[in-house]
């Protein structure tokens, strides 16, 4: 069971929030505005947004560096390129400070306002608020659909359970950032290793709005780079394919070889199209190891502005 944080040092408590841009030149200054509003309602607070510009081509990082220059509670991180959703997550939950941090897109889909209540759950105890959808307003079929399945057939293949029909919009608490950051794996994906920890978790509901301004920068082959990410990173059951479709293949050949006479052809269609498949999920685990083996970062920083204050240590609590 969760514990209510008790134990401080006599400071206010810090919260940060952490949002990842590609592209959102159009909408970050709403951004900014509404969330600012929510965050001044955390009147027992000392808050930081972070704001990490992954390799945008539009004018998304001016935007940022103007907006710096306005609010002392406000950071900027520029990623030498765009090196994905995952990596620009993971930059700015290493560079967030508070005893409390909270994962937000820019786009405005997931609603700022539901922050006071995350926080609230976390003052309570939960290591880790999830912010779970309910509806996916202004979003295709296709992709409601395919979402659904994914996170259920994620959640029946990996081997500890996933938060069904959450995203990156979360609250972690500063014990569960420290071990996020530390871990050494590459093509870190946050959804299920947040699941792996254990730590208390809990959820809070929504509606899911349409997009502010813009586009969606989830296009198909992003949303193939992440399923096959969370699947390989989260578990072990692709790798046991190769037996199972040897086990199908040598039960179907018995059955064909019993009802036909010349059932060569089928079995040795049957056979090729097994091992490629076999082949082709084993490549995919030795793409992950080639990367863990080569050791290169997960992204570059290539500049910073605003202030930098210094990360807590996790034994830090504050009284609230």
């Amino acid at each position: 069971m969760p514990r209510e944080k008790r134990i401080g040092n006599g400071r206010y408590a810090r919260l940060s929030v952490v949002i990842p841009c590609y592209n959102e030149a159009e909408v970050l200054a709403h951004t900014h505005v509404r969330l600012s509003r929510v965050l001044d309602r955390l009147a027992d607070f000392e808050c930081e947004q972070i704001y990490v510009d992954d390799g945008s081509s539009d004018g998304t990082w001016d935007v940022i560096t103007s907006l710096t220059q306005r609010s002392r509670s406000l950071r900027g991180v520029k990623l030498s390129r765009n090196f994905g959703h995952q990596s620009a997550c993971l930059a700015g939950l290493r560079e967030a400070t508070g005893d409390a941090v909270v994962v937000i897109d820019a786009d405005l889909q997931d609603p700022p306002e539901l922050i006071p209540d995350m926080v609230a759950l976390w003052r309570d105890g939960w290591s880790v608020v999830s912010a779970r959808r309910r509806s996916r307003a202004g979003e295709t079929f296709f992709k409601k659909l395919t979402a659904h399945v994914y996170y259920r057939l994620l959640n029946a293949l990996s081997e500890q359970a996933i938060a069904l029909d959450t995203g990156d919009f979360r609250l972690l608490d500063r014990e569960v950032v420290a071990h996020l950051v530390s871990l050494p794996e590459k093509d870190l994906y946050l959804r299920g290793t947040v699941s792996w920890l254990g730590l208390p978790e809990t959820s809070v509901s929504y509606d899911r709005d349409p997009r502010l301004a813009g586009k969606s920068k989830y296009d198909l082959r992003r949303m193939l780079e992440l399923a096959r990410r969370g699947l390989l990173t989260g578990s072990s059951a692709p790798l046991r394919l190769p037996t199972c479709l040897g086990a199908t293949t040598l039960v179907g050949g018995a059955v064909v070889a019993a009802v036909t006479r010349d059932p060569r052809q089928l079995l040795r269609s049957g056979a090729y199209g097994a091992q490629a498949l076999a082949l082709g999920a084993i490549g995919e685990y030795l793409r992950v190891v080639h990367r863990q083996v080569r050791g290169r970062p997960d992204y570059v920083v290539a500049e910073r502005v605003g202030a930098i204050y210094e990360v807590p240590a996790v034994e830090e609590r504050v009284a609230l």
